[in-house]
């Protein structure tokens, strides 16, 4: 940063570095009279420019600690030691910009994410590549045909219509290795396209595409600032009273008035003002290292004290990759299963995706449909070539016709029951596996303090069940509606409560609870938006990261609390008799300034949570479908 642009972002530091220069050559030259005006003019600039910085924080009804630093400027002027009130004005100017130098550090995890938002697109006519404009990218909509030309982000969430690419989703996911698309697979705005250019059909809108949900998330975390902030401020009347009593009892008994200046220079407040949100900066930029956008410190704090835990089950503790294992039906089962598909392609549940995948693995295409109408939690309907076509729970079908035959199903399968044409048609039964760290992580909490954890589902019990023996979950509560879970959510305790979940259907839950934490790698935007933390990856194993990241910054924050406010009172009651003059007293709270700091800084690094990926495999869904069929 050049010269002058330091002088207009410190102004006041800027200042007190002129006036304290200018009040030395004076003083040196002998002209002693031109160096006590100099510091008068200059300590009088500054009292002014803190006092309304001051009553500004007063009238927004936030007492901080600067009237500390204000009375010992005045005190030390008053009795002759302008030298020592010009260095204090410099501490304070001076933690200004070590506090942005240390914000900016930081930050540096959070900030490389705005740096790389895709700015524009190449509309494309065709795939000819003969016809293609640039475009900014919020002008791109939905549908559009874009080119991808190689190195360069994409620029919204789109479908791939060339034959396959690769792209590195590593600033998304985590992921390091370059990840496959294929024709008709979803690639994320933000993925870094790879050696040969590829086309994609806009499938959302810049706004609501998923790099810029995550810059959203990250500008919301860059803007927060932490209750434990206000902890300090806590601080705020009693040291402040404190300082006085040590200096006032010291001018007292001593008769000396500079006694009192050689106290409060060391009782300055920089360490409190300056350690405590750069501790929780530090932490949340942890955390997005570690694959987890934090909203804000005082999510981070919340983190740390969490003692209950619920989650969602499909896309949550299971992968979210649902398997076909087979079809109960009196019609042909490639037939059922196309209607069914072609019905569900309109829907956000994961299950949509796995029968849609397992229509094309028979080599079967989708049939138009319309009118289609979901029911969150239930089932979906639609007009499939001419058919009214209905799949979901049982509860769903059985309102259409209650005549349906249910099944019995294995641990870990689902059921969906299907009626064609208002009659009872069939049930097509999936597995999604549990993710393979699941039973891993719930285990770290429960070791952390976290005893109460619950699953709270929509799915029908017995799926739920097996799911939860397989990853240890002793509690469940299934086929929930949204407003079910909210209550639920609202009677746990102990307190706090975190809800983790990742559908449409979660954002009330997420949003009610103490802490609600979305699994964003693929999860909804209402999701994302309604939580107060956001997993960028595919996996739960950041949830314990970020947990243990978090109570590591609340023990550092206290820490340097303690730690500031232990060396200014060591140090004042060392002052009260007259051993450290203010001058030199003024220099030792610079000291201590810096060392609170540095160790504040110490939550950019702290022990390396533990690592989830893998750990304790479950059942696979391939095995689960091959035990499955052989009882069949």
């Amino acid at each position: 940063m050049k010269l002058g642009q330091l002088i207009r972002r410190y102004p006041l530091l800027a200042a007190a570095v002129i006036a304290l220069l200018a009040t030395g050559a004076a003083a040196l030259a002998g002209m002693d009279a031109a160096s006590r005006w100099i510091a008068w003019i200059a300590i009088a600039g500054a009292v002014l420019w803190i006092g309304a910085g001051m009553v500004k924080d007063l009238l927004r009804g936030h007492y901080g600690l600067d009237i500390l630093a204000l009375v010992a400027i005045i005190a030390c002027l008053l009795v002759g030691e302008y030298l020592a009130s010009l260095i204090i004005v410099l501490m304070l100017s001076g933690g200004e910009a070590l506090e942005d130098f240390a914000q900016r550090r930081a930050t540096s995890e959070l900030s490389a994410l705005l740096d790389r938002s895709p700015l524009q697109a190449h509309l494309a006519a065709d795939e000819s590549g003969q016809d293609v404009a640039d475009v900014p990218v919020e002008q791109v909509e939905v549908g559009d045909l874009l080119l991808v030309r190689p190195g360069e982000l994409v620029p919204v969430d789109g479908l791939m219509r060339s034959e396959a690419g690769s792209f590195d989703e590593s600033s998304l996911t985590g992921e390091p290795l370059p990840v496959i698309h294929a024709r008709g697979s979803e690639v994320m705005s933000g993925s870094v396209n790879g050696s040969q250019a590829v086309y994609l059909q806009a499938l959302r809108r810049s706004s609501d595409s998923q790099y810029q949900q995550i810059i959203a998330l990250v500008r919301q975390a860059q803007d927060s600032k932490a209750p434990v902030v206000r902890l300090a401020d806590k601080f705020a009347i009693p040291f402040t009273l404190l300082s006085l009593l040590i200096a006032g009892i010291a001018w007292a008994v001593s008769g000396d008035p500079v006694r009192f200046a050689q106290v409060l220079v060391l009782a300055t407040p920089c360490p409190l003002l300056i350690a405590v949100p750069v501790a929780f900066l530090g932490g949340m930029s942890r955390a997005s290292k570690e694959g987890v956008v934090v909203k804000g410190g005082a999510v981070l704090e919340q983190l740390a004290k969490v003692r209950s835990a619920a989650f969602d089950k499909t896309g949550t503790l299971t992968a979210g990759r649902p398997a076909l294992l087979g079809i109960q039906t009196q019609l042909d089962p490639d037939e059922l299963l196309q209607l069914v598909a072609s019905a569900e392609q309109f829907s956000t549940h994961v299950m949509a995706a796995g029968l849609t995948a397992a229509l094309a693995d028979r080599g079967l295409p989708l049939l138009p449909a319309e009118d289609a109408q979901e029911v969150a939690t239930n089932g979906v309907s639609a007009l499939v070539d001419g058919r009214r076509v209905a799949v979901g729970k049982p509860s769903f079908i059985a309102a259409i016709d209650p005549a349906l035959e249910r099944v019995e199903l294995e641990p870990g399968q689902s059921a969906a029951y299907v009626a064609v044409d208002n009659s009872f048609a069939g049930v097509i039964l999936m597995a999604d596996a549990p993710r393979p760290e699941a039973s891993a992580v719930l285990r770290w909490m429960r070791d952390h303090g976290v005893e109460n954890q619950v699953m709270l589902t929509g799915d029908v019990e017995q799926t739920a069940l097996g799911v939860a023996a397989q990853v240890g979950i002793g509690k469940v509560e299934a086929e929930l509606r949204p407003g079910q879970k909210v209550q639920l959510l609202k009677d746990m305790q102990p307190r706090p409560v975190l809800m983790l979940g990742d559908g449409t259907n979660d954002a009330p839950a997420l949003a009610a609870a103490d802490i609600g934490m979305a699994m964003g790698s693929r999860g909804s935007t209402a999701a994302g938006q309604a939580a107060d933390a956001v997993v960028l990856r595919d996996s739960l194993g950041p949830v314990a990261q970020v947990m243990a990241i978090s109570r590591y910054t609340l023990s550092v924050a206290h820490s340097a609390i303690w730690i500031g406010i232990g060396l200014s009172v060591g140090l004042m009651l060392v002052a009260t008799t007259g051993v450290i003059p203010a001058v030199t007293g003024a220099l030792l709270q610079e000291v201590v300034d810096l060392v609170v700091i540095v160790y504040a800084l110490r939550t950019l690094r702290g022990p390396r949570p533990a690592d989830f990926h893998g750990a304790l495999p479950t059942q696979s869904t391939v095995a689960l479908a091959q035990h499955v069929r052989s009882r069949d």
